[in-house]
């Protein structure tokens, strides 16, 4: 069954959203996982992709785009296809896709931002509902 992991960031920024999931993505990759990135909409996948080649000056985490690379180790998505990826899904929508099911883990990341704070609150309600197992990580700071 899919493992469910809330982030709560200390910040009102809904940029921190995408700052943390640079982080988690690096951390993830350099354990071995395949990550998929799933973006609200194209302009929030443009700035993820910015973010992901500046975050870490000394770094690299391969990743593109997962309609032009589906066998990219990190895949940034919007819509309904996460290609071959079923290992960590990192939900930067608002709303639960449909193929979370077939991921090992979900990450949700939750800022001080009021609509983003709701939104994570029905989507803990719907895991909890559905009996997904449910872990928080609040972090002190970014």
């Amino acid at each position: 069954m899919t493992q469910v992991d809330f982030y709560i960031l200390p910040s009102a920024d809904p940029l921190a959203r995408l700052d943390f999931a640079c982080k988690l993505t690096d951390k993830a990759w350099r354990l071995g996982h395949r990550i998929y990135l799933h973006c609200s909409d194209a302009q929030q996948r443009e700035d993820l992709d910015a973010r992901l080649w500046r975050f870490k000056g000394e770094t690299f985490v391969p990743h593109g785009v997962s309609e032009e690379d589906q066998d990219a180790p990190v895949a940034l998505g919007v819509g309904d296809d996460p290609g071959q990826h079923q290992d960590l899904l990192v939900n930067l929508d608002l709303r639960i896709p449909e193929f979370f099911k077939r991921f090992a883990r979900v990450a949700e990341i939750v800022v001080e931002d009021p609509a983003i704070r709701l939104a994570a609150r029905e989507s803990f309600r719907f895991y909890r509902e559905q009996g997904y197992p449910l872990q928080d990580h609040r972090l002190q700071r970014l």
